[in-house]
């Protein structure tokens, strides 16, 4: 156990830094256990099974669904890419090539290696016999509900106040909560002439706060949204984080210029009518449409 807090680069063991590789155990200083008689003999052991480093880490990864698998793998590249040292790099993946090759492959061909490292040596083989966990996946235990999530609504003036109204009425009923996005906070005046608040003005209501977003706006309105640099980020954050989106026909420019007017078939609901607002809230209970990263285009410029 830890007696100190080692100074420096490195405070771990083992590693490669440093003339003399960083801190070391110390087996006539650090902490010992005393056999005490009580019935048999007191003794620090340790299980052969805390030998085996990586069927854990297996048997979680296979229990992952496929999109939770890329995030995962996403991650590593994402971390590992900010790691200064080729070798390093190459340890990790030698590491996770004992967890599972795919992903091994994944981080690998992310991180750009020019050729795949041995796998690195295991004190114990890795179990395969380990089935997958269902419990462990967090996709594949969401509950299809839209109660206590968010939809953010991106309004101008002008909007349908009648859709407006029967949006609000079912997320209520849902036992969801509604907040209005609105080129400025003093809120818009819909096609009715009602005044309806905002919650959030679009340069300062990000599409990351909501659970999923619809766009109500009028013609003139969504022209004027697809020059507004906030409101275009609203819209292709939404879509690059495979949320559900409700639109009208007048949002197709700003959908245009936010570069995913060509990909809105999947997880996109045109708001046509009153019935369209079922059909978009009940998408909405999945919370995401995750085949939408599984094929993802970035969003044309």
């Amino acid at each position: 156990m830890a007696m100190q807090n080692p100074v420096g680069r490195a405070n771990y063991e083992p590693n490669s830094w440093g003339a003399e590789g960083g801190p070391r155990e110390d087996p006539e200083g650090g902490f010992v256990s005393h056999r005490t008689p009580v019935e048999g003999e007191k003794q620090r052991v340790r299980s052969e099974t805390f030998a085996d480093h990586y069927s854990q880490a297996r048997q979680f990864y296979i229990s992952q669904t496929e999109v939770e698998q890329k995030h995962i793998a996403d991650a590593f590249v994402f971390e590992l890419s900010k790691v200064e040292h080729l070798p390093i790099r190459e340890r990790m993946v030698s590491h996770l090539l004992n967890v599972d090759a795919d992903l091994a492959d994944e981080v690998g061909k992310g991180l750009g290696l020019e050729q795949m490292p041995k796998s690195a040596d295991a004190a114990r083989p890795t179990r395969t016999d380990l089935p997958p966990s269902p419990p462990l996946s967090i996709i594949g235990n969401a509950l299809h509900t839209l109660q206590g999530r968010k939809l953010g609504v991106l309004m101008t003036d002008g909007a349908d106040g009648g859709l407006f109204e029967t949006l609000q009425k079912e997320v209520k009923d849902e036992g969801a909560m509604l907040e209005v996005v609105a080129p400025q906070i003093g809120g818009v005046k819909d096609s009715k002439g009602q005044a309806i608040k905002a919650g959030q003005s679009v340069d300062g209501g990000p599409s990351v706060l909501y659970d999923a977003v619809a766009i109500l706006v009028s013609e003139e309105g969504g022209a004027e949204l697809a020059m507004h640099p906030r409101a275009k980020d609203f819209v292709s954050d939404a879509f690059s984080h495979c949320k559900l989106i409700g639109y009208v026909d007048a949002a197709l420019p700003l959908l245009e210029a936010a570069g995913i007017a060509e990909d809105i078939d999947g997880g996109c609901v045109l708001l046509d009518g009153p019935d369209a607002v079922g059909v978009f809230l009940e998408s909405c209970r999945d919370l995401r449409f995750w085949e939408r990263e599984m094929n993802m285009v970035e969003p044309k410029e």
